[in-house]
């Protein structure tokens, strides 16, 4: 860890549900350790508090900040963090809740879960396996946190299914940030109403509902919140090394065999891009290719779109993507054979602008935009069209 003294100066902005808002500041550092060489005395960071985690602090009030990811320049999670507010102690929370998440760290959260005893919806997830299902119901997985607002665009795309969009709940598991207030996105998503709910899942915490596992938080959505399609990804911050295996992103292939356990539909959403300046990620990323062709072992959907055209100065991109996808779904020595997928693209450039403008999220990728990375929300978009197509009322 490395930690700062500060005074908050003034509030940039907060978002998400009373109670559990996210809320970033402008922070002004007074005291950094002996010998710091970044971050010192007198300079301003923004800095992040969660209200669930000891209230939101004022203008004016001195706090501690842990810096690491800042000073590191990180691309995501460089926000400098709250970890104490020094002129406030808190007050305890509500009695109740035995699920303790981010179990072990000095800020670890005690929550309700939806699966624990003597709680409202138990009965529910303590049904004998094989009683409680998911009937069915698709279950698309994606790799970046940042396919979420692509992927309920194309569920709400023009003849993507009869009548309105499919209810919709997010599965948020723990590869990346374990706060979902953090997401903007979700705040947004939730306050357009394209999310009937959120489950957050594992070490994961800040959702509508909590659980333990993958398994209960996907029942949960089904069963407790009334979800048609469910969306499982990780939280903000995927985390890659470069390596075959270590990425965040493997627990895609994770979710694909637990949503087949539970008797769900899988839907798996490539992760794609024209800009990526790394060629493991440029086209099909290695993340898709390993986590659906390699983890999974349960047959999925493996969607791919057609009829949208090659990004400038690239031709036969798409051509390249769907025979990348193909193999994915070729024959294996070990696991079921996925199902190659071809989604109409036609409109969805149109769909995603407008989900844009519905609910004020402006889409990003690695930091690239729609304009930028098409591609990688075209990809999204066509998944959730897909999963809306498989919807059954």
């Amino acid at each position: 860890m490395m930690l700062r003294d500060a005074e908050i100066a003034s509030l940039r902005r907060a978002w998400g549900a009373p109670g559990r808002r996210c809320a970033e500041f402008e922070a002004r550092i007074t005291a950094a350790p002996e010998g710091a060489a970044a971050l010192v005395a007198g300079e301003f960071c923004r800095a992040v508090a969660y209200e669930a985690l000891g209230g939101l602090p004022g203008p004016g009030e001195r706090v501690r900040l842990e810096v690491s990811a800042l000073a590191r320049r990180l691309g995501t999670g460089g926000h400098a963090m709250v970890t104490a507010r020094l002129d406030v102690l808190p007050a305890d929370p509500a009695p109740g809740g035995h699920l303790v998440k981010a179990r072990y760290m000095p800020d670890q959260v005690m929550v309700t879960g939806v699966d624990e005893q003597a709680t409202e919806h138990h009965h529910v997830l303590a049904a004998p396996i094989g009683e409680r299902a998911l009937d069915g119901a698709p279950v698309v997985v994606a790799d970046l946190h940042s396919s979420l607002p692509a992927i309920l665009a194309g569920l709400r795309s023009p003849s993507a299914a009869p009548g309105p969009g499919p209810r919709a709940a997010y599965v948020m598991t723990d590869g990346g940030a374990l706060p979902l207030p953090y997401s903007r996105a979700v705040s947004a998503l939730v306050d357009a109403g394209w999310l009937a709910g959120t489950v957050t899942a594992g070490q994961a915490w800040g959702g509508d509902l909590e659980a333990v596992s993958v398994h209960n938080a996907l029942l949960a959505a089904r069963h407790v919140l009334g979800a048609e399609v469910i969306v499982v990804i990780q939280g903000p911050g995927n985390l890659g090394t470069g390596t075959p295996w270590g990425f965040s992103g493997v627990a895609c292939g994770e979710a694909i065999n637990a949503a087949a356990a539970l008797g769900g539909h899988p839907v798996a959403c490539l992760r794609v891009s024209q800009a990526d300046a790394r060629p493991r990620h440029l086209g099909v990323s290695h993340h898709s290719i390993t986590a659906y062709g390699r983890v999974a072992l349960a047959g999925a959907d493996v969607v791919v779109p057609v009829g949208s055209p090659d990004p400038a100065g690239m031709e036969g991109f798409w051509a390249r993507a769907r025979e990348q996808a193909a193999r994915v779904c070729g024959k294996r020595e070990r696991g079921q054979r996925h199902r190659l997928v071809e989604a109409r693209a036609e409109g969805l450039r149109e769909t995603l602008e407008a989900m844009e403008a519905a609910t004020g999220i402006r889409l990003s990728t690695m930091g690239r935009h729609l304009d930028a990375d098409e591609a990688a929300f075209i990809a999204a978009a066509a998944a959730g069209r897909h999963a809306a197509s498989l919807v059954t009322r």
